[in-house]
C-alpha cells in the first residue's frame, strides 16, 4: 500500500499564503510591481484565477512561469488592477459633488483635480461633463492616473461600447444632468465617441499609488473604490500621499465603503457628505 501525504486544511492554506508571499516579492524583486499590501483575499482570490486559468496547479507554479515568460506577468498584472467602471457609476455621488462641491470652487481662478484610478475613463469623462454644465470646465484641469498603461490608453480615445449608453444615460439622468447624454458622443458602428471638448482638459497618465510619490497640489482628488483593495498600513500611506497633495480647504471623495474617519488622518478632515464619502480638509 503506497504512503500518502496528508495535508489538513490549516497546512494547505498556510503554504498557499507563503506560495502567495514569495510570489508577491519575486514580482516586487523581478517586475518592480509591489503588490505586497494589497488586501490578502483579494490576492489570493485574482491569484488563484491566474492559476486555473493557466493549467498550472500552484502558486508556486505560476511564480516559476511569470518569471520566465513576461507573458504570464501581463496576464496576472491585469488580474489586480482592478478596471470596474462606468459613467457616472454611482450617481448619488456625482448628484452631491454638484450641489455640495461645485458652489465651493466655482470662484476659484483654477480648479485642479486628480482621479485616481481612473481605469478606461468613464468616471473621468463623466466628470468633465458635470464640470461642463457648470460652467467651470474651462478653467478646470483634470490629472487622471492609473497603474495599467493599457487601460490609459484606452482611456485616451474616449470611446466606448454603444451597448453601455442605455445604462450610462440613466446614471446620468440620475446624477442630475441636464441635456441629452446623446448630445456629448457620436455614434461609430457599435461604438460611442466622445466629443474632442470633453478631452482638452484631462491629462492621463500612469501613477502607482504604492510607489509613486505626489506630484502637484490639487483642490480636489477623486479615488472611489481603489482604497478596498489594500490593506490597513497601505491605506494609511496612500491616505498620507492624498493629504500631501490637497491644498487646505481641498476636497476628497472616496467610494461607498471607504472613509477617513479611522486613518491617521482623520482629523484633518471634516465631513460634506457623509453617505457619498465627500470630505473636506481644513488642518
Amino acid at each position: 500500500m503506497k504512503n500518502k501525504l496528508i495535508q489538513d486544511p490549516v497546512q494547505v492554506q498556510e503554504i498557499e499564503r507563503i506560495e502567495i508571499e514569495l510570489l508577491l516579492e519575486a514580482i516586487y524583486r523581478y517586475y518592480g510591481y509591489d503588490f505586497r499590501n494589497y488586501a490578502q483575499s483579494f490576492l489570493q482570490r485574482r491569484i488563484l484565477h491566474r492559476v486555473r486559468n493557466e493549467n498550472l496547479t500552484s502558486v508556486s507554479a505560476l511564480q516559476e512561469k511569470l518569471l520566465r515568460d513576461p507573458e504570464v506577468m501581463k496576464r496576472l498584472f491585469s488580474d489586480l488592477s482592478i478596471n470596474v467602471t462606468e459613467m457616472f457609476r454611482d450617481p448619488a455621488f456625482f448628484q452631491s459633488f454638484r450641489k455640495n462641491i461645485v458652489p465651493f470652487v466655482r470662484d476659484y481662478p483654477d480648479i485642479r483635480i486628480w482621479h485616481v484610478g481612473c481605469s478606461t475613463g468613464e468616471e473621468v469623462y463623466s466628470m468633465a461633463i458635470l464640470l461642463h454644465e457648470e460652467g467651470i470646465y474651462e478653467k478646470a484641469k483634470i490629472w487622471a492616473t492609473d497603474i495599467n498603461a493599457k487601460t490609459l490608453e484606452q482611456a485616451k480615445k474616449g470611446t466606448f461600447s454603444l451597448a453601455n449608453m442605455q445604462l450610462y444615460t440613466k446614471n446620468y439622468m440620475e446624477a442630475g444632468g441636464i441635456r441629452a447624454f446623446s448630445e456629448y458622443y457620436k455614434v461609430v458602428g457599435e461604438q460611442v465617441v466622445f466629443h474632442p471638448f470633453l478631452q482638452k482638459n484631462i491629462m492621463f497618465a500612469e501613477h502607482n499609488l504604492v510607489t509613486d510619490s505626489s506630484f502637484n497640489e490639487f483642490d480636489i482628488v477623486i479615488c472611489r473604490n481603489v482604497l478596498i483593495y489594500f490593506n490597513k498600513s497601505l491605506q494609511n500611506d496612500v491616505h498620507q500621499l492624498f493629504y500631501e497633495s490637497l491644498s487646505l480647504s481641498g476636497f476628497i471623495g472616496l467610494g461607498k465603503r471607504e472613509g477617513i474617519r479611522f486613518t491617521r488622518h482623520g482629523n484633518c478632515y471634516e465631513e460634506i457628505d457623509s453617505t457619498e464619502k465627500l470630505y473636506r480638509k481644513y488642518k
